[in-house]
């Protein structure tokens, strides 16, 4: 009876685990879900004007009084710009430029890596060059290289940040793509005289979407992170377009009294990273081999 007892708690206690497992798996894309959120509707809510301040409010408390009779929520910068519209700002601009980084790159990536799996031959190996020169030099040491060039702007960092982005796209579709192109109703479609960009479109690039959105979730947190660099080195971002990096380095000086300035804006940073990167962690645990059977 004894042994029947505690077999029976050890199941019990296993079927506990299990059902806590899918809840907490939730969590991370409840995250992004929140930011995806804020960025959309905060900016709605709350005005924020970056370039004309007041120096009045100047390295307030979170919670202390405005000159205009609001509050602060989480403090003010050494401009008197109010934090908690800038983290909300700051979360449209790095959602911003991290989707259109992302599809950018996979456009580019996806469409690359599928010509070339597909049709091999000399766009194969062109390609394949190509994809080894880029990979010598170090992404993020390229993209200050094109953003410290040139007049900054969101523009000049989605480039800068797509430069080698796409490459990670290329090289999964295209090992998919010969996995997929020796199947036997791509040789049926073949013997059916169906042209290869048909193939290729409706037979082939399905079965690569999967393991595409699990890498640009991992992508989305790096171009994130990357964005917030640049800034924070003051080569990314215009003053005038709000971003957590430029936060951060406003507040770098006042880190022993002000501690809010930088604290905040990089606590929320490392949130949406590390969601990020759980996401694309499980999406790759699911999709990462792809569906090819």
């Amino acid at each position: 009876m004894a042994g029947l007892t505690v077999a029976a708690e050890r199941s019990t206690t296993a079927a506990r685990r299990a059902r806590r497992r899918p809840l907490l798996s939730l969590v991370p894309a409840l995250f992004v879900g929140c930011y995806l959120l804020v960025a959309a509707a905060g900016p709605l809510l709350i005005h924020y004007d970056p370039v004309h301040t007041s120096l009045e409010d100047r390295l307030l408390a979170p919670g202390s009084r405005t000159s205009t009779g609001g509050t602060a929520w989480l403090g003010t910068d050494g401009l008197g710009r109010d934090l908690l519209a800038q983290i909300v700002y700051g979360a449209r601009t790095a959602v911003l430029i991290g989707v259109s980084t992302v599809a950018l790159s996979c456009a580019v990536g996806v469409l690359l890596g599928a010509v070339a799996g597909y049709f091999r031959g000399a766009a194969d190996a062109v390609l394949a060059r190509i994809f080894d020169i880029l990979l010598a030099f170090p992404a993020i040491l390229l993209a200050i290289v094109i953003a410290g060039a040139f007049e900054r702007s969101v523009l000049l960092v989605v480039l800068a940040l797509s430069a080698t982005g796409w490459i990670g796209f290329a090289r999964v579709t295209r090992g998919i793509t010969l996995s997929l192109r020796e199947r036997p109703w791509v040789d049926a479609a073949r013997v059916l005289g169906v042209p290869g960009r048909t193939i290729l479109a409706r037979h082939v690039l399905p079965f690569t979407a999967g393991p595409v959105v699990a890498l640009a979730t991992l992508e989305f947190a790096l171009v994130v992170l990357a964005e917030a660099g640049l800034s924070f080195l003051g080569i990314g971002l215009p003053p005038s377009t709000v971003s957590w990096g430029q936060t951060i380095a406003n507040g770098k000086e006042y880190l022993e009294t002000q501690w809010w300035i930088s604290t905040l804006p990089g606590i929320a940073l490392s949130l949406l990273i590390v969601n990020t990167g759980i996401l694309g962690d499980q999406l790759t645990a699911r999709y990462g081999r792809g569906r090819s059977d």
